[in-house]
């Protein structure tokens, strides 16, 4: 008996212990959030950790070799990564894990229309702990069958770690497949498996089975059959962003991670299960599934809260428009050209 009543004081007493620190409603890990780090004005991709759950790898488009961890809980920047063995980046604009636990970075981009010969990939291992360290990562060069383009999605496999590159064109981009391993020695000659929409981001869901694919306007998901995407694929709901630039799969592929450039930039969760809102996206064309229509989101006449969306949706279109050109113009007379 009074082994029991020890017992029950002890549990009496364990309880009374102030409990470790509670997560506050709207701070569960891949949740909305914004990342607060004022050094990323220009987040370009975004990927799942799987080593540190809650943990998104983001980076600036044109910057020096620097990978930032965001905690998804607070928004906070919990590690830098400093690149090494990687000249100065001309245009990075995605990010991926693969399935050996390797990072992937995409210095894909060529705001010039395809003026470089060549492009960059980096890679290296997902380190164990958080913080502000430097990794050794590979480089390798990589080359289209048909010619130079530009792009802003770089995807791999999570099962047979092929890498992929979507390009990216007003008039719809393809999709194109690496060879089965990168070589480091030479260069990867990637070449074009199918057509798709005006792509500024892609993922792989977690089991492989399925590719999600974003543009300024809409996302649209993929079933991946036999190395490709399979027909026109599923409208999901994409939220409006002032420059809508990267997607992801939450870790255990329950739910879409959209994010946008700009300081203080948002990431926004919409789950699988409700993702198809064809009232919160641009459905595409016929003839063009997945980009941007001339239509309004919503029918509906000029006043009351249709008309204001549909004036909303005008002014968003029209400012990154403006945007991306000042940025392309700038890019132009600056010029990042060469090796």
């Amino acid at each position: 008996m009074r082994s029991a009543l020890r017992a029950l004081g002890v549990a009496a007493a364990l309880a009374l212990l102030p409990a470790g620190p509670a997560l506050a409603q709207g701070q569960e890990p891949d949740r909305d959030f914004t990342i607060e780090d004022a050094r990323i004005t220009e987040s370009s991709g975004l990927a799942a950790s799987r080593a540190h759950p809650g943990v998104y790898w983001t980076h600036n488009d044109q910057d020096a070799p620097l990978i930032h961890g965001i905690d998804s809980r607070t928004g906070k920047t919990v590690a830098t990564l400093t690149l090494t063995g990687v000249g100065t980046p001309r245009d990075m604009e995605a990010i991926a894990v693969g399935p050996d636990g390797d990072i992937y970075v995409g210095d894909i981009g060529d705001n010039l229309d395809g003026s470089w010969d060549h492009v960059w990939i980096y890679r290296f291992r997902e380190p164990k702990t958080l913080g502000n360290r430097t990794v050794a990562a590979r480089q390798y060069t990589v080359r289209y069958a048909d010619g130079p383009r530009n792009a802003e999605a770089l995807m791999v496999h999570p099962v047979t770690g092929r890498v992929y590159i979507a390009s990216k064109n007003e008039d719809g981009g393809g999709l194109y497949a690496g060879p089965e391993r990168l070589s480091s020695s030479g260069p990867n000659v990637f070449r074009r498996i199918a057509e798709v929409p005006w792509v500024t981001d892609g993922a792989f869901s977690p089991d492989g089975e399925h590719l999600v694919l974003r543009g300024y306007f809409s996302a649209r998901e993929y079933p991946w059959k036999n190395g490709r995407p399979e027909g026109d694929g599923t409208s999901v709901g994409a939220p409006f962003q002032g420059q809508a630039e990267s997607v992801t799969y939450t870790p255990d592929g329950s739910a879409f991670m959209f994010g946008s450039e700009g300081r203080d930039s948002r990431v926004i969760r919409v789950d699988r299960t409700r993702a198809d809102h064809p009232a919160q996206e641009q459905r595409g064309t016929p003839d063009r599934p997945g980009t941007a229509a001339p239509t309004s989101p919503a029918a509906g006449g000029p006043g009351g809260e249709q008309g204001n969306a549909t004036f909303g949706f005008l002014v968003l279109a029209g400012a990154t428009a403006l945007v991306l050109g000042a940025k392309r113009l700038l890019r132009r007379g600056g010029g990042r050209s060469g090796d």
